[in-house]
């Protein structure tokens, strides 16, 4: 009996490259960028499963190029924005994604961020590299205190929780603004709500930012939103990039509306090499690691293989974004 085939869109941990090598006729992406729309709907042609990434838009004319036989997608990712759900849902495809997974890797990573710029870290080993280092001095690089701070989340999900636990270790304030979230429950967890976001932004001196990316979250932290923020604030972004006006931060942290950036997500992503945003020395921009380390991203990797094994046999996926098909 042949084996399914699928569509991999890049080479990722071999934890849940096997698994699939072992049940499906597999063939998987190996550039390191992804491929080309052209090239994607070639690829996807008579598939029976695909699991791609967050990098590959996944519509309907991915979908029909892939003809009726597309059992399931599992995206490698907790965010499921590059597949359009809805259009899955209409054609009886289930759609994947891996949850949970990445939420203290992530949180952890965020934490760093916040830490290097409040200290920040980076100037200071641009500052050695560059040979500016001549003495010690009083006033070199004076950045700001993380303990006894407020941090303020924008998005109280599990890697926002995942965040407040390890401000409370540096003896911070945390306050949250999260419609969806139960007061209650933030307020056992130590956290206090904010009614608004503008309410959020007036108070934090760290504002970091845990929502999905969604028409209503789109370009949420804008020039208004920036206008709000204490000009020491650091904004902190693990999310997504569109949830960020780019211009308007651009345009806050030159003018000084507010104190530092600390992106791991941007928009565009990836961000040009000669983008002003990098010529500013108060914003760091790392290229989405949040969720990078060795355990992480094989636990990832085995999620979503499991996913894609489990739409291949007929079986309801592990973790389903939209359940709405088995019904």
């Amino acid at each position: 009996m042949n084996k399914p085939r699928v569509f991999v869109t890049r080479i990722i941990p071999e934890g849940g490259l096997a698994l699939m090598r072992a049940a499906c006729d597999a063939d998987v992406w190996a550039e390191e960028l992804p491929p080309l729309r052209p090239v994607l709907l070639e690829k996807v042609r008579g598939i029976d499963g695909l699991l791609c990434l967050l990098t590959d838009q996944i519509d309907g004319e991915v979908m029909d190029a892939a003809g009726p036989g597309l059992r399931v997608i599992s995206n490698h990712a907790v965010g499921y924005d590059n597949v359009d759900v809805a259009a899955a849902t209409a054609r009886g495809i289930p759609v994947g994604n891996t949850p949970g997974i990445l939420t203290e890797t992530t949180a952890d990573f965020a934490f760093a961020l916040l830490m290097a710029a409040a200290r920040r870290v980076a100037e200071g080993a641009d500052y050695v590299r560059a040979g500016k280092w001549r003495t010690w001095g009083p006033m070199l690089l004076l950045g700001h205190d993380v303990h006894g701070a407020t941090l303020g989340l924008v998005g109280m999900g599990r890697i926002g929780q995942a965040m407040a636990r390890r401000a409370a270790g540096f003896g911070m304030k945390v306050i949250y603004y999260d419609p969806y979230f139960d007061a209650a429950r933030g307020a056992a967890q130590g956290a206090e709500a904010m009614h608004t976001l503008d309410a959020l932004l007036a108070e934090a001196d760290f504002i970091s930012l845990h929502v999905p990316l969604t028409g209503e979250t789109h370009h949420l932290i804008d020039a208004q939103a920036l206008g709000k923020a204490r000009p020491t604030a650091v904004l902190i972004n693990t999310a997504r990039g569109p949830v960020v006006d780019t211009q308007a931060l651009y345009d806050a942290l030159a003018a000084g509306q507010i104190a530092y950036a600390a992106l791991d997500v941007t928009d565009p992503e990836p961000l040009p090499a000669d983008h002003k945003l990098l010529a500013l020395p108060n914003c760091l921009v790392v290229p989405h690691i949040a969720s990078a380390s060795w355990a992480t991203r094989t636990r990832m990797a085995v999620m979503a293989a499991h996913n894609l094994l489990a739409g291949l046999r007929g079986e309801r996926l592990p973790n389903c974004v939209n359940p709405e098909v088995y019904g």
